[in-house]
């Protein structure tokens, strides 16, 4: 039973870092609010047990203080549609009287919602007075928010600080992303496939180093595929390559090999004359595209190659996906990688996707479900995995 399961809430005034950073369109209505969905039995728990909720969320970048743009005014409708009608209040500032006086009177039951704590430039600097003020308008502190925990902000690792042991926890967004992510590094079973894709090795140099140590097979595609290819000598055309990468890349062949981790590079790519939706396309090997042409996809001979991989391991972590799948005739390979996985998990594998496009498309092809978790935070799981110690995780351990 976890620590944030077994406390009973009630007559508490919970004071909870949420990840309230959701997209609106221009008319101010959410467009994906999986973010807020997720932390809802958080919410739910605490006014069950008879307690109340006070939630404090960044939201954008506003640079120059208080905005209507950036305002979580604009998420308080839905925030009581998603809590089933219960009492929603909402404070136009985070701190000062208003926050103070609507948090001194909340009600068993009830949800006060604060102002943007991006207001306010101390939140981004981790001032010690401001996460102070805050935490006086709560008995205890609960932090929900896994997207931000990479983060060194007063609301989500200096205010803390302020509270005992037994007043600070996970809530149930966090307790879930901080198991699935110890389960994948520190508890794998094997074997153990990291899907690794996207643009810019460059990128995903630090978590590639780190999962040679753990993985016994990592795959790569996307873009950062053919920096792999041309290091070791292949015709790539105009796909992206990071030429000052090509060094970092041998590298990382070498050490694999030298630790007996099997890497996978993608043999044939779906290749366009352009980076466009409309663009004639081909099958070509991947080590070998002709001049004017670009791989946007792995090919269906990798896909094929890379699923029998998957489907014959017992942990996978998906971070990245293998083309430009938001236009469709590059999508395939995304999509079959998105289809083994799934067919693993149901094999009784453990598979963990993270990062803000593997979510996406596995949200796209709809298999959010038929995988073992789905993680909300996309930089923060990448520093996880690239054996980072998060403030966020580290402020509640101490």
């Amino acid at each position: 039973m976890s620590k944030f399961s077994e406390h009973n809430f009630k007559g508490q005034k919970a004071l909870v870092r949420v990840d309230f950073n959701v997209p609106l369109n221009a008319e101010y209505v959410i467009t994906d609010d999986n973010r807020m969905r997720a932390t809802i039995p958080t919410i739910k728990k605490i006014l069950a047990d008879g307690g109340s909720v006070i939630l404090m969320s960044h939201f954008g970048r506003p640079k120059d203080g208080p905005t209507e743009k950036y305002s979580l005014k604009h998420l308080v409708f839905h925030l009581v549609k998603l809590l089933d009608g219960a009492t929603v209040k909402f404070a136009d500032d985070c701190i000062g009287a208003s926050a103070s006086e609507l948090s001194a009177s909340l009600q068993p039951g009830e949800v006060l919602l604060l102002e943007n704590l991006r207001f306010y430039k101390e939140e981004e600097k981790g001032d010690v007075a401001f996460a102070e003020k805050l935490s006086k308008l709560g008995d205890l502190y609960v932090n929900d928010a896994f997207g931000t925990a990479h983060r060194a902000h007063a609301s989500t690792a200096v205010i803390a600080q302020f509270f005992p042991g037994d007043k600070k926890m996970f809530g149930l967004v966090m307790e879930g992303e901080v198991a699935s992510a110890e389960k994948v590094m520190h508890q794998s079973e094997k074997p153990f496939t990291a899907i690794i894709g996207g643009a810019k090795v460059s990128d995903k140099i630090l978590i590639i180093e780190n999962l040679l140590e753990r993985a016994t097979d990592i795959i790569i595609g996307g873009g950062m595929a053919y920096t792999f290819m041309k290091a070791e000598g292949g015709k790539i055309g105009n796909s992206l390559c990071e030429n000052d990468r090509i060094d970092t890349a041998l590298e990382i062949l070498k050490k694999a090999e030298a630790k007996g981790v099997n890497i996978h590079l993608p043999s044939d790519s779906i290749i366009a004359d352009a980076f466009a939706a409309t663009a004639h396309t081909a099958d070509a090997p991947s080590f070998n595209i002709p001049d004017g042409w670009m791989g946007l996809d792995i090919g269906p001979n990798a896909a094929e190659q890379f699923s029998n991989v998957i489907k014959q391991s017992k942990t996978i972590l998906w971070n990245g996906p293998m083309g430009v799948f938001e236009m469709e005739k590059f999508q395939h390979g995304t999509k079959a990688i998105a289809i083994a996985v799934a067919a693993a998990t149901k094999n009784g594998a453990f598979s963990l996707v993270g990062g803000g496009d593997s979510v996406a498309a596995v949200n796209q092809f709809g298999f959010t479900d038929q995988v073992s978790y789905v993680s909300t935070g996309g930089g923060a799981m990448l520093e996880y995995f690239e054996g980072k110690s998060l403030p966020g995780i580290d402020a509640i351990n101490k």
